[in-house]
């Protein structure tokens, strides 16, 4: 059996996502994160449709080649910086900048010779407490970049907040209240925000914005999705059905015998599965579509297979388009049944799954 699992990137979404980010922003930079192959939508032709930005957030040395080697010049920061201290001059050949969060990374430049000036971001841990320096050691960490000759002297500062979509938390303002104070007589640009920290904390943008998730639609918000605040699904998933079965009252379907047929009813089986990138967590009653109508994950997802409750598509034949999610389907609602995020759907699309794109 061919597979005919396809995942479609919307790029005009991406760029119509880039346009509201810049409108939310307002005059702030933007820097979009294309980490994880952007978030699983693909690293270039993402990066393609969104050559407006002002710089790109990438999570190694090897996207930063990626996006060099596509002819991208916009500034590239590696967001958790060198991991030794070779990478060093591999950023500087690839005009790479880096995120310092660790006294190991400082003494890597501490020990260098020479060479042209890095641009660095200094990273503060305000309460995410998994990269960055303490608040308190903030001027003296920045002191001690500028001091370095290899180092830029324009060093910007930043930070990453733990809580940001949940808009009733005031963890954000606390953290963004504890950044201020620690930088206060510190010179030098600042980089608050990530997608959340955009829609929901307007005193937090400050000089850039990292925006990753919002740029592909998706929502930052539990309850929410990427539409309900005016972005547009830059990814649909789609298949086929390959066999519908008619199958008596009281007869289980799939592995494990876990949905029994309540009457006697047609049965669609659809090409995709876990390995396709589909989640298998998705229980029965996971909504589908099949052309214009709404149908049900029954029975356990399969590793090429798919089972779907046909009684509300009377007229579904072999050969038609199934959805999996995209714009009339939003992918965080697949998410919330399967217990996940968005996020780690679309980045856990495989590799047999086809890609294409529309938008031009």
């Amino acid at each position: 059996m061919s597979r005919s699992a396809t995942a479609t990137i919307h790029l005009d979404a991406l760029r119509a996502n880039l346009a509201r980010v810049r409108m939310l922003a307002e005059g702030a930079k933007v820097m979009a994160v294309v980490k994880a192959d952007a978030y699983g939508h693909g690293l270039e032709r993402c990066a393609r449709a969104l050559a407006g930005a002002d710089a790109f957030g990438v999570a190694s040395i090897a996207d930063g080649l990626r996006l060099r080697a596509a002819g991208h010049r916009q500034r590239i920061v590696v967001l958790s910086g060198p991991d030794a201290a070779s990478d060093l001059a591999e950023m500087r050949r690839l005009q790479l900048e880096a995120v310092v969060h660790h006294e190991s990374q400082l003494a890597m430049l501490e020990a260098e010779q020479g060479g042209d000036p890095l641009k660095v971001w200094l990273n503060l841990d305000t309460g995410m407490h998994r990269l960055g320096f303490p608040p308190g050691r903030a001027h003296a960490m920045r002191a001690r970049l500028a001091a370095l000759p290899a180092v830029d002297k324009a060093i910007v500062l930043m930070t990453h907040f733990a809580s940001s979509d949940e808009f009733d938390n005031d963890f954000t303002a606390r953290q963004t209240e504890c950044f201020r104070n620690a930088t206060q007589d510190i010179p030098g640009e600042r980089a608050l925000s990530n997608s959340a920290g955009l829609l929901g904390w307007p005193q937090a943008r400050e000089n850039w914005v990292r925006i990753g998730g919002l740029l592909y639609g998706l929502s930052v918000a539990t309850g929410k999705t990427g539409a309900d605040f005016g972005f547009a699904p830059a990814m649909t998933l789609t298949t086929r059905l390959v066999a519908v079965n008619h199958i008596a009252r009281g007869e289980r379907v799939g592995y494990g015998a876990t949905w029994e047929c309540p009457e006697d009813m047609r049965i669609g089986v659809a090409a995709i599965g876990y390995g396709d990138g589909y989640p298998r967590s998705a229980p029965s009653g996971t909504p589908v579509r099949v052309g214009d109508a709404p149908v049900a994950v029954i029975g356990r997802v399969s590793m090429d297979l798919l089972t779907l409750d046909l009684r509300q598509a009377p007229n579904a034949r072999v050969g038609d388009e199934v959805v999996l999610w995209g714009p009339q389907l939003p992918v965080e609602v697949i998410a919330q049944h399967a217990n996940t995020i968005s996020y780690e759907l679309t980045c856990g699309v495989t590799r047999r799954v086809l890609f294409a794109e529309d938008g031009g």
